[in-house]
C-alpha cells in the first residue's frame, strides 16, 4: 500500500466514491494483478533489512493488497488469507505500523467493522494484546526493523504516535511534552527519543506528531507544531509534494489544527499547501504511489476541499 499498485487502487477508489475523480481502470482487475505479481515476486524496498516475518505487513507486504482487493470484491478466500497473515504477524519484532502488529491491527479492525465476524473481533483482541505486551514501561516502544540499533521512535510509521493511534490510545501526552523541542511558539520532535537531529516531515517530525496525536496533544504544542509547518512553508524539490515526507504530509498538520480549533484560518492554510502540492506534482513526471507520489497529493487536496480531517488508513478507510 505504501508505494505500490494497491495503494494507488485504494486511493482511486476513494476519490471515485467521493466524486473527486473518475478512472477508466478496472480497479478490481488491477488489484488482482497486484496480488498475483506480489506472490510471484515480492518486491518492495528489498534493499532495506526487513523484520521476520515481513510478508504480512499492512503497508509493505501482502496484507494491504488483500484488504484493498477484498474491499472491491469481498470473497471469503481473500478474507481467509488476510486473517491468517494478521495472526502470522503477531510475533513481529518491528513494533511499528509500517511492518509490525500495529499495522495489521488496523487491517483487523477495519475487517471487523465491515463484516462483524467474530474471527475478526478475536484478531483485533490478539493484535491489541501483542502491541500492548511489546510496550515499554514508560509508554514508548522499541522499534526493531531497520538497519542499525533498535531505537525508540516517536512518529507515525516507525514510532509511538502511530502505534497509539492504532490502539485508539490517547496516553502519550507526557512523553510528547518531554521530547518536544519548543521555542518562540514553535515546536518539533526528533524521529526517536535519543536523536538530536530534527526533520520537518509527516514521517519524522512535527507534522506527523500533530496529525496522529491531535486528539490529546497539549493544544499549545499542537498549534506550535502546526505553526512551524506553516512558517517553514512547503518543502523543497528534494522532498517534493508527497504525503509521507513532502508538502501534502506537512499540510496535514494544518488540517489537524483546524480540526482541533475550528479556526478557518488553518483550513485556508491547508488548502494553500494543497494547491502548491498539486502544482508541484503537475510539473514532475507521474509517480504512481500513495505515500510517495501523486495519489497522496490528490487525497490531501480532496480532504482540504471537503474539510475532512481523518488521516487516510491510520484513521479512515473512507
Amino acid at each position: 500500500m505504501y508505494v505500490g499498485a494497491a495503494g494507488v487502487v485504494w486511493a482511486l477508489d476513494r476519490l471515485r466514491e467521493r466524486a473527486h475523480a473518475e478512472t477508466k481502470l478496472d480497479l478490481a482487475a488491477v488489484a488482482h494483478r497486484a496480488l498475483e505479481a506480489w506472490r510471484e515476486r515480492p518486491g518492495v524496498l528489498t534493499t532495506l533489512s526487513r523484520p521476520e516475518p515481513w510478508n504480512p505487513a499492512l503497508f509493505m507486504g501482502e496484507s494491504g493488497i488483500l484488504l484493498v482487493l477484498w474491499r472491491l470484491e469481498p470473497h471469503d478466500e481473500l478474507a481467509d488469507d488476510l486473517v491468517a497473515l494478521v495472526r502470522e504477524n503477531l510475533p513481529n519484532p518491528a513494533n511499528d505500523v509500517m511492518w509490525g502488529t500495529p499495522g495489521t491491527l488496523l487491517a483487523a479492525r477495519a475487517m471487523h467493522e465491515w463484516t462483524g465476524e467474530e474471527r475478526w473481533a478475536e484478531a483485533v483482541q490478539e493484535s491489541e494484546g501483542a502491541v500492548l505486551a511489546a510496550r515499554d514501561a514508560d509508554g514508548l516502544w522499541t522499534i526493531r526493523e531497520l538497519e542499525g540499533d533498535p531505537y525508540r521512535g516517536l512518529g507515525p510509521f516507525h514510532g509511538a504516535v502511530g502505534n497509539a493511534l492504532a490502539l485508539g490510545a490517547e496516553d502519550l501526552g507526557a512523553q510528547l511534552r518531554r521530547t518536544a523541542v519548543a521555542q518562540d511558539g514553535l515546536a518539533n520532535w526528533p524521529a526517536a527519543e535519543s536523536e538530536t537531529k530534527l526533520r520537518l516531515q509527516w514521517c519524522f517530525g512535527a507534522p506527523g506528531i500533530v496529525t496522529c496525536a491531535a486528539s490529546y496533544l497539549d493544544e499549545e504544542l499542537l498549534l506550535a507544531g502546526a505553526e512551524l509547518a506553516w512558517r517553514a512553508g512547503p518543502p523543497g524539490p528534494e522532498k517534493g509534494p508527497s504525503l509521507c515526507h513532502g508538502t501534502a504530509g506537512n499540510g496535514w498538520a494544518l488540517l489537524k489544527a483546524f480540526e482541533r480549533t475550528q479556526d478557518e484560518r488553518w483550513l485556508e492554510r491547508a488548502r494553500r499547501f494543497a494547491v502548491h502540492a498539486l502544482e508541484h506534482s503537475a510539473r514532475l513526471p507521474p509517480r504512481y504511489s500513495l505515500w510517495t507520489g501523486d495519489l497522496g497529493v490528490a487525497l490531501f487536496a480532496a480532504d482540504c476541499l471537503d474539510a475532512r480531517t481523518r488521516y487516510p488508513v491510520l484513521e479512515s478507510w473512507d
